[in-house]
């Protein structure tokens, strides 16, 4: 996929009907393994034996407060008319841009859309002088951590209790990506 054919463009009243298009199916294959020591955090990575697939639910919000609004924002990623992405994101109260939700369709994957997406999320929250951005992703999306890192997020914590009442979740990790001071 050539990405000068890709545009991100925000949410509009028009475009509201392709939010869940993105919603795609993905593999479970590992799962980062997390360790705090002298208040430096770092991690291995755990493979599993049969690797499944697995899909959020559908995103059933207010889409509309989405739509102009300086705390909250979703841009979705278009190529050839089809929409591949999105990357839906929140001031927060630690005056950090949240990621609430970047997703690309399966077949464009590994492709630079989820940078692009990233991108744009960091150029939103320099324009609401956000200090970085932050977001969570289970423990088990071994893909999701290391498309962060390589990005240049950092683990900053982690949580066994964020969902409980979920089975099939055992561990929260929370992101980070300050902006440098200058920024």
């Amino acid at each position: 996929m050539d990405q000068q054919r890709i545009t991100i463009v925000p949410l509009t009243t028009e475009n509201i009907k392709d939010v869940n298009v993105t919603n795609d199916y993905f593999t479970i294959f590992g799962k980062l393994v997390p360790s705090f020591k002298d208040g430096i955090w770092s991690h291995g990575e755990e493979f599993f034996d049969e690797p499944r697939e697995t899909c959020f639910p559908d995103d059933d919000l207010n889409w509309q407060a989405y739509i102009d609004n300086n705390s909250k924002a979703l841009f979705l990623a278009y190529s050839d008319g089809n929409c591949i992405g999105q990357v839906r994101i929140i001031k927060d109260v630690n005056r950090f841009c949240y990621i609430e939700n970047i997703a690309i369709i399966k077949s464009a994957r590994r492709q630079g859309v989820g940078k692009l997406l990233l991108d744009k999320a960091e150029e939103w929250a320099k324009v609401q002088k956000l200090v970085g951005l932050s977001l969570e992703a289970q423990d088990d999306n071994l893909a999701a951590c290391r498309f962060y890192l390589k990005h240049g997020f950092k683990l900053g914590g982690m949580d066994t209790y964020r969902h409980y009442i979920n089975p099939n979740i055992d561990t929260a990790l929370f992101w980070y990506k300050p902006f440098a001071l200058s920024d």
